[in-house]
This record gives structure tokens, sequence and C-alpha cells, in this order.
């Protein structure tokens, strides 16, 4: 039955994506940012509630009230499935994602990514790669635009923990803006790359902002990493 559920689920992802892919490469160009950001990730609508319909997946949210309604801040968030790279687009809206390099070289896919203005690392510089998020996440910040980070990097299985990374932080005090951290335990139901999804919600905690001004980046990294510890602990994440 989980076979035949991952199956439904696909049936319908990817001809839609393929779809929609056209009119957004068309008429995505045309759009300001912001107007783009939310014609293209409009199909992600359809996406969870396809996933909710066929596999029985969904999502309990705690501390929404935690997200800035205005302003820029930096998102740090865990990773382990293809999941939160889907709703994460519909909880914060606009954002600037940072993403490996090679997710923009795949067809339609990746070049309507494109158009939603990721800031994409090559990871195999990583100096280079600090720069440029030093760089162009300031400058997305300045625009009042979040940017979301995954600081283990790549997805991490449920019950392992990983290394985080200490770019978000930093970026977060270069500009002087908060960071706001997020968990999840997704991985438990839609492992990353498996084709079986398992019914049942997703739990998702997002915490209260972390100051970053006047602070240095060794204390708020501590505090970020700590917090999210406990959460993924906690979630069984």
């Amino acid at each position: 039955m989980l076979k035949l559920r991952g199956f439904l689920f696909a049936l319908g992802f990817y001809p839609a994506t393929l779809l929609y892919a056209i009119p957004c490469l068309l008429i995505g160009p045309l759009l300001p940012f912001k107007a783009r950001f939310r014609f293209l990730t409009a199909i992600n609508y359809f996406y969870i509630a396809w996933l909710r319909w066929t596999c029985g997946l969904g999502v309990e949210i705690e501390g929404r009230e935690h997200l800035p309604q205005t302003g820029a801040y930096v998102v740090l968030a865990n990773h382990q499935s293809e999941w939160e790279t889907l709703y994460f687009q519909l909880l914060i809206r606009p954002q600037a994602v940072v993403l490996k390099q090679e997710l923009l070289k795949i067809p339609f896919f990746g070049w309507a990514l494109r158009l939603l203005e990721p800031i994409a690392l090559d990871r195999s510089q990583r100096r280079e790669a600090l720069r440029q998020l030093l760089e162009q996440g300031r400058d997305k910040l300045e625009q009042g635009i979040p940017v979301l980070i995954f600081p283990q990097g790549t997805r991490v299985k449920a019950g392992e923990t990983g290394r985080f990374n200490k770019g978000g932080t930093l970026l977060a005090q270069a500009s002087g803006v908060p960071i706001i951290p997020m968990v999840h335990n997704a991985g438990r139901f839609w492992p990353g790359k498996s084709f079986i999804k398992y019914p049942g919600k997703v739990q998702l905690r997002i915490g209260a902002p972390i100051a970053t001004a006047g602070r240095s980046a060794d204390e708020v990294q501590a505090e970020v990493v700590a917090w999210m510890q406990a959460q993924m602990q906690a979630l069984g994440a």
C-alpha cells in the first residue's frame, strides 16, 4: 500500500512539475521578484495537498507566531527530506534559499529554480562559498528578503545530528538581523530520496528570534545549535 501511495504521488508530482515549469519559464522573467516568487511557488500548494491526499502526510506547526511579519532575518533549519524544500517556500514568502550550485543544472526544475534567485554555492570552494554567502546574503537581507539556510549542508538521516556550519550565523551577525531557528522531523515520514512516504504529521517547531547584535558569532552559534539539538532530540528527528 505504501508503494502504491508513493506511485500515486509521483504520478501527480512529476507531470505537474514539468507542465508548470513552462509558464514559469515564460512568464517568470517578466515579473518583479516578489510577484515572481509567489507565482513560481504557487504549485507547492498542490504538492502539499497532493502529498496529504495520496500519502496521508500532513504537518503540525508550533511557534508560527515567532516568524517576523516584517523585516529581514536568517532562518536556520535542519535538513532531512524533500518535504521542507517544498513546505518552507509556503511558510516564508518570499525568501532566498542557500543551495548547492548543481541543482540549477537540472532541466526544467533547475531552470525555474534559478528564477527564484537562490544563493547557489560551489561547495568544493569553501572559502569562496563563504564569501559568496556573506556578500549575496547581505544583499538579500538589505532588500528585506529573509535568507533560508540548512546549516548541516546536506540531508541528514532522522536520528543523526550531523555538523552545523557557522555561515548562517556569520551572515546574521554581519547584517545585524535575528536568527529564526526551526526544527522538524520530516525525515521520519519522507526519508531523503525515498520513493515511499509514511502517513502521519510532520512536526515543525519554530523558535523565538535569537538576537545577534553585540554578540560574538561563537556565542550565537552555540545558542542556535543547543536549541536545535534539543528540539531534534525531543522530536526524534
